[in-house]
C-alpha cells in the first residue's frame, strides 16, 4: 500500500468514525446517557397534594407525606420547573411511583427542597449493560441481567427509593436498591417493585432471566452502594 493510499484510508476511517450513529466525541456524554431533569427533592410540608396541572384548584392525584411509614424522609424526582413572573420556580412536576409506570403531577415549589442531579444510572436494556454517570462522565459500566420475555424490565425514567442489605435473600446478592419502577409481575414482593441488585448466580449476567429486576455483579453493586443516593435517577432505555 502506497503512502498516498494509506493517508486516504485514514481520512475515510476518520469520517466514518465521526459519522457513526450514537457515538459521542471525546469528552462528551453519549446521547443515550443524557438526563434533562431538575433534580431530586425532599418534602418540606407535612403533606402535599400532587395535582393534574399546576393549579391549586386542580384535581389531586395523590398526597405525598413528608415521611415514609418507617420515618425516613420521602424523596421525589423533580422532572420540570414552571417559573413564575419573577423567574423563580412556582410549581414542580414530579414523578409518581407506582402503577402504571410513568405517571407525574404538579406540586407547589415551596413544598420541596430540591438538589440538582449530579449522578444517575443508565440501563441499556438491549445491550444488557449499565453506565453510572457522575458529573456528566461515565465513570463505571458493566454487564447486567434484565427481565425475561413476558416480564421485561420497564423502560422509562425512575429513581432510587431506598437501599438495603438483603439478609436472607441470597438471590439479591450483596446489596439491593428498590426503585420507583414496577414490573409486569404484580405478585412479586412489594407489589412488583423493580430492584437493582447483586446476584448469587453470576453465570446469568448478560441474559434476560429476571422478573423485571436488574441484576449486577456483586462487585458492581458494591461500588454503586458507595455512590448512589436515595433519589438518584435511573434511566432505562431500549
Amino acid at each position: 500500500m502506497g503512502a498516498r493510499t494509506f493517508s486516504l484510508l485514514l481520512v475515510v476511517c476518520a469520517v466514518l468514525s465521526a459519522a457513526a450513529p450514537g457515538r459521542a466525541a471525546a469528552g462528551e456524554l453519549p446521547a443515550r446517557a443524557n438526563l434533562h431533569i431538575v433534580g431530586s427533592a425532599t418534602i418540606t410540608w407535612g403533606r402535599v397534594g400532587v395535582r393534574v396541572r399546576p393549579d391549586l384548584h386542580a384535581r389531586t392525584l395523590l398526597t405525598f407525606a413528608q415521611f415514609q411509614p418507617d420515618y425516613r424522609k420521602r424523596v421525589v424526582l423533580v422532572l420540570r420547573a414552571l417559573p413564575g413572573r419573577d423567574g423563580k420556580p412556582l410549581w414542580y412536576r414530579v414523578s409518581i411511583p407506582g402503577r402504571p409506570n410513568g405517571r407525574s403531577g404538579w406540586v407547589p415549589a415551596s413544598s420541596l427542597e430540591v438538589a440538582p442531579a449530579d449522578r444517575w444510572l443508565v440501563i441499556l436494556r438491549g445491550a444488557r449493560r449499565f453506565e453510572f454517570v457522575l458529573r456528566s462522565k461515565v465513570v463505571r459500566s458493566g454487564r447486567i441481567a434484565v427481565g425475561a420475555p413476558g416480564m421485561p424490565t420497564p423502560l422509562g425514567l425512575y429513581y432510587v427509593q431506598r437501599g438495603f442489605r438483603p439478609v436472607g435473600y441470597p438471590i439479591l446478592g450483596a446489596y439491593a436498591f428498590a426503585t420507583s419502577a414496577y414490573s409486569a409481575l404484580s405478585e412479586w414482593p412489594g407489589g412488583g417493585i423493580v430492584g437493582v441488585h447483586g446476584t448469587d448466580t453470576p453465570q446469568f449476567i448478560g441474559q434476560a432471566v429476571s422478573h423485571g429486576c436488574i441484576r449486577l455483579l456483586n462487585s458492581d453493586i458494591e461500588y454503586l452502594r458507595t455512590v448512589v443516593r436515595i433519589g438518584t435517577p435511573i434511566k432505562i432505555v431500549a
